[in-house]
């Protein structure tokens, strides 16, 4: 089974509340997820969104995952095999940020077929716009269950 996956992550503060949002795409389906943290990043926003995209793939599929962060896509592309081999310290000698949010992308990218492809945020395209819309919606109402 073949689906496409968009994802973005946003801010308000970073760290502050954040939110993220996602977009599930299999032929004529389309299924919007998104969600808030009142204490997060940007970058954990980014993976998080990632991450519950995956995770509501009832079984294994071949799937592009589209984002607008380099962090996310380079680090599962080009930084993770280096983190684990050198016992998930990075090219600086320290700790990986984010280390749990990463091992839960592994053990997803075990059961998918993930091609990782970046996009320019904030540069039109649709689906990414929607992300970005969803995740900023979940911050407003985040903030207005806070209120």
């Amino acid at each position: 089974m073949k689906v496409e996956i968009f994802c973005d992550g946003a801010c308000s503060g970073n760290p502050g509340v954040g939110g993220w949002g996602s977009i599930l795409r299999y032929g004529d389906t389309v299924k919007e997820l998104s969600g808030a943290d009142g204490d997060t990043t940007n970058n954990r926003m980014e993976m998080t969104a990632a991450i519950e995209a995956l995770a509501s793939l009832k079984r294994p599929c071949e799937v592009v995952l589209t984002t607008d962060s380099q962090y996310l896509v380079k680090g599962m592309t080009e930084w993770m095999s280096g983190w684990i081999r050198k016992g998930w310290v990075n090219s600086k000698k320290e700790p990986v940020l984010n280390r749990e949010l990463w091992e839960r992308l592994l053990v997803l990218s075990k059961i998918h077929k993930i091609r990782w492809a970046w996009v320019r945020g904030h540069n039109g395209h649709p689906e990414n716009e929607r992300c970005d819309e969803l995740a900023r919606g979940a911050i407003e109402v985040f903030r207005g269950r806070k209120s």
